[in-house]
């Protein structure tokens, strides 16, 4: 197991929280030293973005014994800056991550192994964890915070702006495009919700429907109250500098100048072991939970993307914390017998 000391992750938070404007990958010099021991914990974290690392504090102030294993590639990782998130808003998520890294691993009953999770199976006692280096870890209850993986389409320049340009959602970057030309690329119902909301952000909007626009002719006439032009041309191409969208083209040679473009991906889980485990998924793909973040299989919680259409630093944080807090109360009902 490769540790990193208490001393070194504060120094690279200090650090990262003094340039909390640069877009940066963390990065941290690492003690490697190789442990026989513990391999055994009372709960496993597969994922140490925001919702594992929350899940991992609560446990971890509980005293329990926790390992996170993460791979160090969350889906953020393109973003500039985070928002809507209290005390972090326009933190690049690199400075995010660093300061919770070391404030979670300042917990000594809180382990970390970066590696990559390729399976894990039932045991008499919990779960067996293996990675894809070789390690094989065990655990009464497992937090899946696994995060989705988006399928990029095929359109020259859109994986370059994703997370920059191209964005998911107007409550984390809808603000600091306000007021600039803005494309949504969507149909039907999802287009009509994403409209409204962006409608109250900018008046400068095209909607790209990619198609047949899927919508009544109530719908088109509200859009067209509201001055929202329809392109039912598909694109072909993204302009951008450095992520900073500049123009899309049209399969009919149409160019249109855009700063922002909102689209909803289709998505996969970013982990094969929700499936192998044979957790339920909701109709749209996320790990299905109740209201305390326990998936469908016994002694395992979700949290974060994986579980939520709510891709959000608050709502990952939120839903790690009540995942960790949840499976260290079965942890405690287990122990006494009730």
């Amino acid at each position: 197991m490769n540790t990193i000391t208490r001393r070194t992750l504060l120094k690279q938070a200090i650090m990262a929280s003094g340039t909390l404007l640069l877009p940066r990958a963390v990065t941290a010099t690492t003690k490697q030293q190789h442990m026989k021991e513990p391999t055994n914990f009372h709960a496993i974290v597969i994922g140490g973005s925001y919702a594992g690392m929350s899940a991992a504090m609560a446990l971890g102030r509980s005293v329990r014994n926790v390992l996170i294993i993460d791979a160090g590639k969350p889906c953020n990782r393109q973003t500039p800056h985070s928002h809507n998130f209290l005390t972090q808003d326009g933190s690049t998520p690199a400075a995010i991550g660093a300061v919770a890294r070391a404030q979670v691993l300042a917990y000594p009953t809180v382990q970390w192994v970066q590696g990559t999770a390729a399976s894990a199976v039932p045991t008499a006692a919990g779960y067996a964890v293996t990675t894809q280096e070789g390690h094989t870890y065990t655990c009464r209850k497992l937090i899946l915070a696994t995060g989705i993986a988006d399928t990029m389409p095929a359109i020259p320049g859109f994986a370059d702006c994703w997370g920059i340009s191209a964005i998911h959602c107007p409550y984390c970057h809808g603000y600091e495009y306000r007021g600039q030309p803005t494309g949504i690329w969507a149909s039907g119902e999802r287009a009509m919700h994403l409209a409204t909301l962006v409608a109250n952000l900018t008046p400068h909007i095209t909607l790209f429907t990619n198609g047949p626009e899927n919508l009544s002719a109530d719908k088109l006439a509200a859009l067209q109250r509201s001055n929202i032009a329809v392109e039912t041309a598909s694109i072909t191409e993204i302009q951008h500098n450095k992520g900073y969208m500049q123009a899309v083209t049209l399969a009919n040679g149409k160019r249109i100048t855009i700063q922002a473009l909102y689209a909803a991906l289709p998505f996969t889980q970013h982990s094969t072991i929700p499936h192998a485990l044979g957790c339920t998924l909701t109709e749209y793909g996320h790990i299905q939970t109740d209201a305390f973040q326990k998936t469908s299989m016994p002694g395992v919680y979700a949290c974060g993307d994986c579980a939520s259409p709510m891709r959000a630093v608050a709502a990952a944080v939120a839903t790690g914390n009540l995942a960790g807090a949840m499976a260290n109360k079965e942890l405690v009902d287990e122990d006494f017998g009730t």
